[in-house]
């Protein structure tokens, strides 16, 4: 009767056969994690904790395979290794990438960055990519696995413990940072003190320049489920009235405008999130608004503004934003001096 271990080779050769499926099953359980973000939180912490494990393997490689063989008397093979590194990518990339898509504002920045996500998933699917250019290039391969546990620890943190999205968004670039490292002498040409004086300079200028980018990051746990702008608001049954695309400066005065959001967030998330009033492009109001995540259709939030400049006329954005600037949608509307019939 054959063992577990006699059938990992007839499971490995089916998987190389067929290297979609480690994909599709990532895609769906990513899928089934975001309808069920409560109950799958689970899965994203054994991702997280798989990709850490595994990152620490990538850097000790060498050594663990010598002190395995000379343990145990085998040695793993070179070609079973990198398989299992492209499995542990696969599965993390496409288990966000449900995530992120579903939380990006396409035309804004965040277009980059869940771009990079989806690019990064299809060259882990696609073997010429993945062996003949990034598994050879080890600072490239040790890039790719620190984008990974980056955009999974920013999903995995506020679902299993129930960090803020500013919180989970300072721990996972520390992380990420640290396990860039060993990537950087790679990128680094030059010899002597030079050499030094950037290796030191790098993982600053990363982390910084990270942080100065956090408005293209997703809130991967944070997205709108209703949206609208009107001058009616029933604040018994927490509704807005007839969403309006363009208003008049006379209904301005008189009435005012609300801008109603609903969030969806995890079970037990506590967050505090920000309307943005724009003007023409220029900022007018910021208003705080405090959520808690767990009802399924969204947390219900709105603001009533009530002071308009003078000459109100133009376009008008509402942004939804964290504390940390992560946008999480907009509201968008005209005021204009004739509204249309």
């Amino acid at each position: 009767m054959k063992t577990l271990l006699d059938r990992i080779p007839t499971l490995i050769a089916l998987l190389r056969r067929y290297p979609g499926l480690v994909a599709l099953f990532g895609f769906c359980s990513g899928v089934a994690s975001f309808l069920l973000v409560d109950r799958q939180a689970h899965l994203a912490k054994v991702l997280g904790v798989v990709l850490l494990v595994s990152w620490v393997w990538l850097i000790l490689e060498n050594l663990l395979r010598e002190r395995i063989a000379r343990r145990f008397g085998f040695e793993l093979p070179l070609p079973l290794l990198r398989y299992g590194t492209q499995m542990i990518h696969q599965e993390s990339l496409f288990f966000v990438l449900p995530f992120f898509f579903i939380t990006t504002t396409w035309n804004s920045g965040q277009l980059l960055f869940s771009g990079l996500l989806a690019l990064a998933a299809l060259a882990s699917i696609t073997d010429p990519i993945y062996y003949r250019w990034l598994a050879p290039r080890r600072w490239l391969l040790l890039i790719l696995h620190s984008l990974a546990l980056f955009a999974v620890m920013l999903t995995a943190l506020p679902i299993i413990f129930h960090l803020s999205t500013p919180q989970s968004y300072r721990i996972a670039l520390l992380v990420a940072t640290l396990l860039a490292l060993p990537s950087l002498p790679g990128l680094i040409g030059f010899t002597g003190w030079r050499r030094i004086v950037l290796l030191a300079a790098l993982p600053l200028a990363m982390a910084g320049a990270g942080w100065m980018a956090r408005a293209w990051v997703p809130p991967a746990t944070l997205w709108l489920t209703e949206v609208a702008i009107s001058d009616r608001f029933d604040g018994e049954q927490r509704t807005p009235g007839e969403s309006l695309q363009q208003i008049s400066p006379e209904q301005l005065r008189d009435d005012g405008l609300y801008a109603y959001t609903s969030i969806n967030a995890p079970r037990g998330l506590n967050e505090r999130i920000y309307h943005v009033w724009q003007h023409n492009g220029r900022e007018v109001d910021r208003i705080a608004l405090d959520i808690n995540g767990g009802r399924k259709e969204g947390y219900r939030a709105w603001t009533h503004k009530l002071n308009f400049p003078a000459s109100p006329e133009g376009r008008w954005q509402v942004r939804v934003v964290t504390e940390a600037g992560q946008m999480i949608g907009v509201l968008r509307f005209d005021v204009v001096a004739h509204t249309a019939k």
